[in-house]
């Protein structure tokens, strides 16, 4: 596993779960990787689980899936942050946001910081990030950012984000996780230096 010294950018990676484009989930994820780009100069990766195709949804076992599959569980596990996010489905997260995670090696995310975002039709699914995602990552042994960003439909114009609150959680959620990201990289960096 690689990590980035204090002096290099953070890796950081995105994995939106939703089953089609143009999606509400991915403009939140998008404005999320802009405010950490404008806050620490770190380009993200957007890795949208429906564009992953056949050699995804079809593989039962990691050995199954492609190259480009691969690459992007990889992705995932040398990432410095990973931002997870999903719309809602019947009071959870989607089927392929919960099958890439199934695939991401048992330890790959350990002591990794990760931020929780998601959108549902109404209010009603908010707990989702509490109550699905958060134990899911705890399964994982990852670090959850303490503030988890959702937002329903009444946020967005289509998949325009209206709500100006919207801004102030994420930058509120972006200054949790990046000094714990950093910390955590540079610890791994030294660890592997030893």
């Amino acid at each position: 596993m690689t990590s980035a010294s204090p002096a290099e950018p953070l890796r950081v990676v995105a994995v939106v779960g939703s089953i089609r484009t143009p999606s509400k989930t991915t403009a939140l994820v998008k404005l999320i990787l802009q405010t950490l780009a404008e806050r620490t100069g770190t380009e993200g990766r957007l890795i949208e689980l429906h564009t992953l195709g056949p050699a995804f949804t079809g593989a039962a076992e990691r050995e199954k899936v492609n190259a480009n599959v691969e690459d992007a569980l990889r992705a995932v596990e040398d990432a410095n942050l990973v931002i997870a996010a999903t719309p809602v489905f019947r009071g959870s997260y989607t089927g392929l946001f919960k099958h890439f995670f199934d695939l991401v090696d048992q330890y790959g995310l350990a002591a990794k910081p990760v931020l929780l975002a998601a959108t549902g039709g109404s209010d009603r699914h908010a707990l989702v990030i509490e109550h699905a995602m958060r134990p899911l990552f705890g399964f994982l042994q990852s670090w959850t950012a303490p503030a988890g960003i959702y937002l329903s439909s009444g946020d967005f114009d289509g998949t325009t984000i209206l709500n100006p609150e919207v801004y102030e959680r994420i930058e509120m959620a972006v200054a949790d996780v990046v000094p714990v990201a950093r910390a955590l990289a540079a610890v791994r960096s030294h660890t592997v230096s030893i």
